[in-house]
């Protein structure tokens, strides 16, 4: 698979550069805010213009002179400076593109001079994007930033999209020439990473991938972005999107941390198995089951992960004693493995994967129509539906109808009489036959007439 070239937007903090990564990717995916130091990871997407692929990676901003704010930073973003400025110098180093965004209507400051010749010494072609110029007076100061002496400068407004084009433009004619498939499908299977804040997500992701690609924080509400990074293992490659922690509703905060939440159930969505970590020092709560609610209402796989296993004093019945209490309070999911890792460590880390792939192949699970219909029969012979007055639902075939997840329509006379009670038992009947191990299965009963089937 030929890699797409990588654009990178840097800058100073509370420029714009978030705001212009949503205009170029076409849909609002970095957290934007007015309060500077909001973005602290990497943030990757897939974009086009003029038919020339590319990924887009916002950073979050440099602060490289020490007691230097034009703003001052978010909440307690000034304790990351130094992991967001480690983060922003690998987007460089990976980039084939650096867009330096800088503030036009603030004009040159000394904090871009310096991330002027941080980007000189990277050798890499870069493009300044004036933002914040919406009107034509405005767009005059574009000329003050030739003196940073990096190359051309374009007069832009991220949030009107202004001059954007022309950047674009610009951008797909520094970019390296890759030949790409468009019609490449990803076969990667993406896993997402949810759990309430600070359970370990960011410093899994870190050892799955074996490099500091997410920043790694004991401070509970670190990421706020959905972030995505892709790895190989055994010739199998996995997106890994880490996300930002999920509070219960009423304790989610206004602003940024509830756009980030957003953000995490867009990432279930998008996801093929959802790794749900819990923290073995502080058990269960209701934050937990929460998200264990949310992961039943999607169609992803689920793996459990308890998390910080290695801080446990343990004995020979710990651990099963520990998975009966995780299975009872989250009574919903009883078909979904129960691991028990250190992120930090790494303890079992390393059995994450195949169960991942083990799961993603339960999705796509098929089960041949004679082999549902054979199953069908022993299980209403066992134990035979109920009835309404005085007539009893009768069952004439079974078949699977889709997969991811895996999806069965039962043909009945009257679905209406069927209860709860015997759908569960079905469900039940026939997890014993296809474990479909770490996946929700989907049962639907439709009517049929018996003179259909000539009786």
């Amino acid at each position: 698979m030929s890699a797409k070239p990588l654009v990178a937007l840097v800058g100073r903090p509370n420029v714009g550069k978030s705001t212009l990564f949503n205009r170029i990717v076409g849909r609002r995916m970095a957290v934007v805010s007015e309060t500077a130091g909001t973005t602290r990871d990497r943030l990757y997407a897939d974009s086009e213009w003029a038919g020339v692929p590319f990924s887009l990676v916002d950073t979050g901003g440099i602060e490289v002179t020490t007691g230097w704010h034009t703003e001052p930073l978010s909440e307690d973003s000034e304790q990351f400076l130094p992991y967001i400025r480690q983060q922003a110098a690998v987007a460089i180093q990976d980039a084939d593109v650096v867009i330096l965004v800088v503030d036009g209507q603030v004009g040159v400051t000394a904090a871009d001079q310096e991330v002027a010749d941080i980007l000189r010494q990277s050798n890499k072609p870069v493009l300044v994007a004036a933002n914040k110029l919406e009107s034509t007076k405005l767009a005059e100061n574009v000329y003050e930033f030739y003196e940073l002496a990096l190359g051309e400068v374009f007069s832009i407004s991220a949030l009107h999209g202004y001059g954007t084009g022309d950047l674009l433009d610009a951008v797909v004619t520094a970019v390296p020439a890759t030949p790409i498939d468009d019609d490449e499908e990803d076969n990667a299977i993406k896993i997402a990473m949810l759990g309430r804040p600070n359970v370990g997500k960011s410093t899994l992701v870190n050892k799955l991938i074996g490099e500091e690609r997410v920043i790694v924080s004991p401070i509970a509400g670190t990421t706020r972005d959905a972030i995505d990074t892709k790895i190989r293992w055994h010739g199998q490659e996995f997106t890994l999107i880490d996300t930002a922690g999920i509070r219960r509703r009423g304790k989610i905060a206004p602003g940024v941390e509830k756009y980030s939440v957003l953000r995490a159930m867009k990432a279930l969505k998008r996801a093929d198995v959802v790794l749900m970590l819990l923290d073995a020092e502080s058990g269960i709560i209701a934050q937990d089951t929460h998200v264990a609610g949310m992961i039943t209402d999607e169609t992803a796989g689920a793996i459990v992960l308890v998390n910080k296993w290695d801080a446990i004093e343990k004995d020979t019945y710990t651990m099963k004693a520990f998975e009966e209490q995780v299975r009872q309070d989250l009574n919903f999911l009883p078909f979904v493995p129960v691991l028990f890792i250190s992120a930090m460590t790494g303890q079992r880390v390393s059995r994450i994967l195949p169960h991942v792939m083990d799961v993603n192949e339960a999705r796509y699970q098929r089960i041949p129509t004679s082999a549902l219909n054979k199953f069908m029969r022993d299980a209403i012979t066992q134990h035979p539906p109920p009835g309404k007055g005085g007539r009893r639902v009768k069952f004439f075939y079974v078949t699977q109808a889709s997969v991811a997840p895996p999806t069965f329509v039962f043909f009945v006379n009257n679905p209406d009489w069927l209860n709860f009670g015997y759908k569960r038992y079905l469900e039940n009947r026939l997890r014993e036959r296809w474990p479909f191990t770490g996946v929700p299965i989907r049962l639907f009963f439709r009517a049929r007439s018996e003179d259909r089937f000539g009786k």
